[in-house]
């Protein structure tokens, strides 16, 4: 006969005093002090550094750096994008066990370069050091001929499409690092320059200002003005009518270069083209001191220790030769 799985009586009696007395205990319980015992210590175990500093989430760049085992030594290149508060820097790089290494890099500090010495941060400058980035990598892999990139700048979504009978495009994934990835960030900026450039970067359209969420619909137009500064422009404008003194403050490097809102459209659009002429870095001569500065003391002998405590007891007697006069 099978046996009944239901509690006796004596068995629903015994649950219900231990249900009483918990619910006392608990009831009662004060505040209890966590002592962390030697066990604790010696099993604590410290994180990494860069995460201790603030610098890295371990958690995103685990997903970006492993490689599939089938892919063997294949490197994963990442597009890293960081934007400080006077520079943009774009670079393409891969992990290995020993480190991180940079294939290549772009800074918008390069642009004065191309035409272009002014709001080095913006949307428009974010995505002019895209764009050199990603034209520089290709004409270091000998790709640049084969992927153009969009060369028309419209605004419009694009993605590079493998050539028939050539090799694939290049492709790397975003690395934002730390920065929130909002509508209108620059980082995205960055990115669509990169696609515009020539390199495959896996991304969607949402992030990009002029994206709305109602009609789920990217307005190039919109993307368009802010590659090309237009937002900078109305901004200049509308200043310089309402509130001159503040314009003065905000625009003095536009004042300075001479530049107005109309002319800066054509500005960008010039620094494009340039970009796409020779997107090579300009190595920087390293000018060597005429004497070069040691600073590693040497140690003296037994003798010079000599000399400098026989010269330091002169110069004692002869201040007190001269206190007694």
């Amino acid at each position: 006969a099978r046996k009944s799985v239901l509690p006796t009586r004596k068995a629903k009696v015994c649950l219900q005093s231990w249900s009483v007395f918990l619910n006392r205990g608990h009831q009662s319980m004060g505040f209890v002090k966590v002592v962390k015992s030697k066990a604790y210590f010696k099993r604590f175990q410290v994180k990494f550094r860069r995460r201790r500093e603030g610098k890295t989430d371990f958690r995103a760049r685990k997903r970006l750096i492993i490689q599939d085992k089938y892919k063997y030594n294949t490197p994963k290149y990442r597009f890293v994008v960081r934007i400080t508060n006077k520079d943009v820097i774009c670079q393409i790089v891969y992990a290995k066990i020993a480190g991180d290494f940079v294939v290549t890099s772009a800074y918008s500090h390069e642009l004065p370069r191309y035409g272009v010495s002014f709001g080095l941060t913006n949307y428009a400058a974010a995505y002019a050091t895209g764009l050199l980035c990603a034209r520089r990598c290709l004409q270091k892999l000998g790709l640049a001929d084969k992927y153009e990139g969009h060369t028309e700048v419209t605004g419009e979504d694009y993605t590079v499409a493998p050539i028939d009978n050539g090799p694939k495009p290049f492709r790397a994934v975003l690395d934002v690092g730390l920065a929130r990835t909002s509508t209108g960030a620059k980082v995205f900026a960055a990115l669509k320059g990169a696609c515009d450039g020539g390199i495959d970067i896996p991304h969607g359209v949402t992030r990009f200002p002029g994206y709305s969420k109602e009609e789920k619909k990217l307005n190039a137009e919109v993307l368009r003005e802010h590659i090309f500064g237009q937002h900078v422009a109305e901004y200049m404008n509308l200043l310089k009518d309402s509130d001159p003194e503040k314009y003065q403050e905000a625009f003095s490097r536009y004042i300075k270069e001479g530049i107005e809102a109309d002319e800066i459209e054509d500005l960008y659009s010039e620094c494009h083209k340039k970009i796409r002429e020779d997107p090579s870095p300009k190595l920087t001569e390293k000018k060597v001191p005429k004497k070069q500065q040691k600073y590693k003391q040497i140690p003296l002998t037994l003798e010079g220790r000599r000399a400098a405590l026989a010269e330091r007891k002169e110069a004692i007697a002869r201040k007190l030769a001269g206190d007694d006069e």
